[in-house]
């Protein structure tokens, strides 16, 4: 980075300075293709500042790495010279694989997949974060391998046995039984995707309360939820809150599930929980952060 390269003649100080602060701006897209260990290929866009810390970022249930908020939050680490890495989990995006409901466990080793890639090309991955069911994933990643310790949960459900009906209708248990799966489609009439009872059971069968109190206390997270949220409700992030040891939580006054208008905002509050953490790495700042809540 512009740290090591030597003083062009002339140059002052603070246009030295200057000249450091624009060359940090400056980021590369690559697109990069990893396997996961079922053989699939996980497709993902690297976000090159030349620095070798990295940031990873996960998507939400049926979207992809190239939804607004991923495109976004994918950014935010280039304003302070870090690199980052949004990708699609297996079935999702450009991914290979098929779409599977639940999933929760193998979008973990996806992630791990991923992480473990870019540790071998030298990278130290200093956060990861994810939005909407990606945040109940890093969660669940942070609670079985302690490995990366800034994690942000945006809008990450925590009771998993709700917020099934809206997408599989009335009496999906009853019907699941009876047939053995259910399809749901589209307003067409075109099929969307399959869930079978096996779909339920590795939804069903997450623990929230003991995952997260999995996650070791050098192990900073951050939770994020919009006031406005109509698909998982703010209570969520205040349970997240009070089961986490090392938490911080932030909410966004009026902000929808996609913070829709509240990008500045969630860019903002994720820039700065990263920005802490490199700050603590240094021996004068190091220290856990004791449970704090704030509203935005």
């Amino acid at each position: 980075m512009g740290d090591h390269e030597p003083r062009e003649r002339g140059l002052s100080h603070k246009g030295e300075r200057e000249n450091q602060r624009n060359h940090l701006h400056v980021m590369v897209q690559q697109k990069v293709v990893i396997p996961n260990c079922h053989g699939e290929k996980l497709v993902g866009v690297l976000h090159e500042t030349g620095s070798k810390k990295l940031v990873v970022v996960c998507h939400g249930f049926r979207s992809s790495k190239d939804r607004i908020p991923m495109v976004n939050l994918a950014v935010v680490p280039g304003k302070i010279g870090i690199s980052t890495f949004r990708f699609d989990f297996a079935g999702n995006g450009e991914s290979e694989g098929s779409f599977q409901y639940g999933n929760y466990h193998r979008e973990v080793e996806d992630l791990r997949a991923v992480v473990q890639h870019f540790r071998g090309k030298k990278h130290t991955i200093i956060a990861i974060l994810g939005h909407s069911k990606g945040g109940n994933v890093v969660l669940l990643y942070a609670s079985k391998y302690h490995d990366v310790y800034t994690v942000v949960n945006i809008s990450g459900r925590f009771d998993l046995e709700k917020g099934m009906e809206d997408r599989l209708g009335k009496d999906f248990l009853q019907r699941i039984k009876q047939q053995g799966f259910i399809e749901i489609k589209n307003r067409r009439g075109k099929l969307k995707y399959r869930v079978t009872e096996e779909n339920l059971l590795d939804r069903f069968t997450i623990d929230t309360l003991t995952q997260c109190k999995l996650i070791p206390p050098d192990c900073r997270v951050l939770t994020v939820h919009g006031s406005m949220d109509q698909v998982v409700p703010v209570t969520d992030a205040i349970k997240f809150s009070k089961v986490i040891p090392n938490h911080v939580l932030r909410i966004v006054d009026e902000a929808d599930h996609e913070y829709t208008l509240h990008q500045d905002e969630l860019a903002s509050v994720v820039m700065d929980f990263i920005r802490v953490g490199l700050q603590q790495e240094l021996p004068s700042h190091a220290g856990a952060d004791s449970s704090t809540s704030s509203r935005l």
